[in-house]
C-alpha cells in the first residue's frame, strides 16, 4: 500500500450537507495551521518558497486569511479555541519595538489586502479580537490601519481592502478621514459594466474576482452598511447570479480560468455571501447545492501537503501555475466559501433542501466576459474571446485560450523553447523556427454574434489570425483564417484528460484526426476540410501543466502552412464517454464568406472596452 495524496486532504470523509460539517471542514482545514504559529503568535510560516513581497508580509498572510472564515464561525456561535493566539497576534505584529512586528505598509503593499480580513474580523467579532487588548495594544492597532490606509490602492478589487477597514474603525468607533472611503466607492463604480458584471480594474479581464472579489466585499458591505451603494451591491449581485452559476458542473466543478486559482474553493464565496448578505438571488435551495456541491468537489482532491496545509496548486500541488504574488499563505483565502456560518441554522440557506443546478441544454452567450457556455453532459465548457493578460505569468493560457473546461481544466506551458512538446490543448500555436512558438495572448477585436465568437489577433505583427468559434455540444467548432508572409508550422489541441501509468490509455493519430481514450474520458479533434492536410498526435503533455491532474493527453493537428492565405477547421470534443458513438459524425463548420458576415453583425465583447496594457 503506497500514500494516497487525497489522504491529507482535510475534506476527506466529510459529507458536507450541513451547517455542522461546513464548521468541522472549517476546523479540520485551519487545524494543521497550529504548529506554524510563530512564538508571539503573529506570523504563520508555512513553507520557505517566496513571493515578490518580504517574508514578514508573507507571514502576516498566513495569519490574516483563515479569519475569512473564522469570524463568521463565531459570530454564528461557533467555538474556536485559539482566538487568544490572534489576539496575542495582533498585538505583537502591530507593535513596532516587537520582533514579530508585520512591518511598516507602504504604497501598494501586500499587508493592504491582508488588513481587509483583519478589518471584515473587527466589524464581526471585536469581542474575540479588539476586546481583549490592553489599551496600549488597541492603539497600535489603530494606528497600524490609519497609517495603512493612507496609501494609493491598486487600481481594481484592493479598493475594497480599505473599505473593509474603515467598516471596522466605524464599528470601534474610531475616529478618521472618511473622505478616502467615499472616494474609493465612487472609483469602484467605474469597475462596473452592467447587468451584475464588472472588471476587476480598468483592464480586458473579467474573472473569478468578478465573483469572489467584488461582489463578495460588496456584499459584506450590504450587510454591514446601509446606504445607496449597499442597495446598488445587493441589486447588481441578483443580475450576476442568474448568469454565474453557469460557470458550475453538476457535480459542483467550477470554471478554472484566469489568475489566482489556487484560491481554490473561493469560487464558492458569491454564493457563501448571498447567505451572509441574507439576498435570495436564485432560490435557496440552489444557492445552497451550489455552494455545498462545490466543497464536495475539493473533497478528494489531492489538494494539501502531507500535514493537511494547503498548498500552492489546484488540483494537486503545483507551483507552476502559481503567480509571483503567491506564498505559501495565499491559499486560505479559500475561507471565504465559509461566510455561511455567520448566518444562524434556521436560516433558509441552511433549513432548504440542496436543488440541482438548473442548467438547460443549450448553449448561452455572455457579452461582457466574451463568454458561450456551453453544457456538455454534465460537465460545462465556455468558448472564449476577448480577455487577456499580459502582465502576469502565463496570461495567454490563463484567459486565452479558446475554450475551458469544469472537467478538463487548461495546462499551462513549461518550456517556451518546447514547440514539438507543447500541451496547446485548446490553443493553436504558431513557430517559425521549430523551437519556439507564439499562441493569443490578445486580440485586436473580439465580437459576439448569437453564440458564435470572432476574434482577430496577431502572433507576430506581420502575421494575422481570424477565429470563430461555434459550439455544436457536446462539439465545438473552430476556424481560422490566417494570413502570413512566410511559411510557419501550427499545433492546435483539444481538450487534456488524464493519462495513466503503464501506457493503458487508447490513442489514435492519423492524417486529419487524433482522439486519446483514458479510464473514462473520450478527446478528439478532428479536421473539417483545411486548406492544408494537418497530422494528427496525441501529446503525452509535459507533467505537472495541467491545473486538474498531474498528466494529461491531449489529441493535437500539426501542419505547415505556407506564405499566403490559408483555412484550418475543426471540430473538438471530449466528454466522460469512452465509447463516443458519434466520433465519425463531426458537425459541418460553416463557410468563411457565412462566417465573416456574422461577425460584422456581431456586438463586441465588453471585455474588449478596456485599454490594451502592454508588460
Amino acid at each position: 500500500m503506497t500514500y494516497d495524496p487525497a489522504s491529507a486532504n482535510p475534506l476527506k470523509g466529510n459529507a458536507l450537507e450541513t451547517r455542522a460539517d461546513m464548521q468541522r471542514a472549517l476546523i479540520d482545514l485551519f487545524n494543521p495551521l497550529l504548529p506554524y504559529f510563530s512564538e508571539g503568535n503573529a506570523r504563520v510560516r508555512l513553507d520557505a518558497a517566496a513571493a515578490h513581497f518580504d517574508r514578514a508580509a508573507a507571514d502576516l498572510e498566513g495569519f490574516a486569511r483563515p479569519l475569512w472564515g473564522l469570524a463568521p464561525f463565531a459570530a454564528g456561535g461557533g467555538q474556536f479555541a485559539h482566538w487568544d493566539r490572534y489576539a496575542q497576534g495582533i498585538a505583537n505584529g502591530t507593535d513596532p519595538d516587537h520582533p514579530e512586528y508585520w512591518g511598516a505598509v507602504n504604497g501598494r503593499d501586500q499587508r493592504m489586502v491582508e488588513l481587509a480580513a483583519l478589518g471584515f474580523a473587527l466589524a464581526l467579532v471585536p469581542e474575540k479580537i479588539w476586546d481583549p487588548l490592553s489599551p496600549a495594544a488597541r492603539d497600535g492597532l489603530v494606528a497600524y490601519l490609519i497609517h495603512a490606509r493612507q496609501f494609493d490602492y491598486a487600481d481594481n478589487n484592493w479598493k475594497f481592502f480599505r473599505i473593509l477597514v474603515d467598516i471596522a474603525l466605524d464599528r470601534l468607533g474610531v475616529e478618521y478621514d472618511r473622505s478616502l472611503t467615499h472616494a474609493y466607492l465612487a472609483e469602484l463604480e467605474g469597475f462596473y459594466i452592467a447587468d451584475g458584471w464588472y472588471r476587476d480594474g480598468n483592464v480586458r479581464r473579467i474573472d473569478h474576482y468578478i465573483p469572489f472579489a467584488m461582489h463578495f466585499y460588496g456584499l459584506i458591505y450590504a450587510r454591514l452598511v446601509d446606504d445607496d451603494y449597499a442597495e446598488r451591491y445587493r441589486e447588481r449581485a441578483l443580475l450576476f447570479a442568474q448568469d454565474f452559476r453557469r460557470w458550475f458542473a453538476e457535480d459542483g466543478a467550477a470554471l478554472p480560468f484566469g489568475r489566482s486559482l489556487t484560491y481554490r474553493f473561493a469560487c464558492a464565496g458569491f454564493w457563501s455571501a448571498l447567505a451572509f448578505a441574507d439576498l435570495e438571488a436564485l432560490p435557496w435551495g440552489e444557492i445552497k447545492g451550489l455552494c455545498l456541491r462545490h466543497l464536495r468537489w475539493w473533497a478528494d482532491k489531492p489538494m494539501t501537503d502531507r500535514d493537511g496545509v494547503l498548498s500552492i496548486g489546484y488540483g494537486y500541488p503545483n507551483l507552476l501555475m502559481s503567480e509571483n504574488y503567491n506564498s505559501a499563505g495565499s491559499p486560505y483565502w479559500a475561507f471565504k466559501a465559509f461566510l455561511p456560518l455567520a448566518v444562524g441554522e434556521d436560516h433558509p440557506f441552511w433549513t432548504s433542501a440542496e436543488t440541482p443546478l438548473a442548467q438547460g441544454d443549450a448553449p448561452v452567450a455572455f457579452r461582457h466576459p466574451g463568454m458561450v457556455m456551453m453544457p456538455c453532459k454534465g460537465d460545462v465548457v465556455a468558448l472564449s474571446s476577448g480577455q487577456e493578460n499580459r502582465q502576469m505569468r502565463f496570461g495567454s493560457e490563463k484567459y486565452a485560450k479558446f475554450a475551458y473546461s469544469t472537467r478538463y481544466g487548461f495546462s499551462v506551458e513549461s518550456d517556451e523553447r518546447a514547440f514539438a512538446g507543447g500541451a496547446f490543448d485548446s490553443m493553436l500555436a504558431f513557430s517559425d523556427d521549430g523551437i519556439h512558438y507564439r499562441v493569443r495572448e490578445g486580440n485586436e477585436e473580439a465580437r459576439l454574434a448569437g453564440t458564435m465568437l470572432f476574434s482577430r489577433w496577431s502572433p507576430w505583427p506581420d502575421v494575422v489570425v481570424e477565429t470563430w468559434l461555434i459550439p455544436s455540444p457536446p462539439w465545438h467548432i473552430r476556424v481560422h483564417r490566417i494570413t502570413t508572409p512566410r511559411p510557419l508550422e501550427t499545433a492546435e489541441g483539444g481538450f487534456a484528460i488524464a493519462r495513466r501509468d503503464f501506457e493503458a490509455d487508447s490513442l489514435s493519430a492519423a492524417a486529419g484526426s487524433a482522439h486519446a481514450i483514458g479510464a473514462v474520458d473520450f478527446s478528439g479533434i478532428r479536421d473539417l476540410g483545411s486548406t492544408v492536410i494537418r497530422q494528427g498526435l496525441v501529446q503525452k503533455a509535459p507533467p505537472n501543466t495541467n491545473l486538474i491532474v498531474a498528466k494529461t493527453l491531449v489529441p493535437q493537428l500539426h501542419a505547415t502552412i505556407p506564405a499566403g492565405e490559408t483555412i484550418l477547421r475543426s471540430a473538438v470534443v471530449a466528454l466522460r464517454d469512452t465509447s463516443f458513438d458519434d466520433w465519425s459524425r463531426p458537425p459541418a463548420a460553416p463557410g468563411i464568406d457565412e462566417l465573416r458576415a456574422l461577425a460584422e453583425d456581431g456586438e463586441t465583447v465588453s471585455a474588449m472596452k478596456a485599454p490594451v496594457r502592454m508588460p
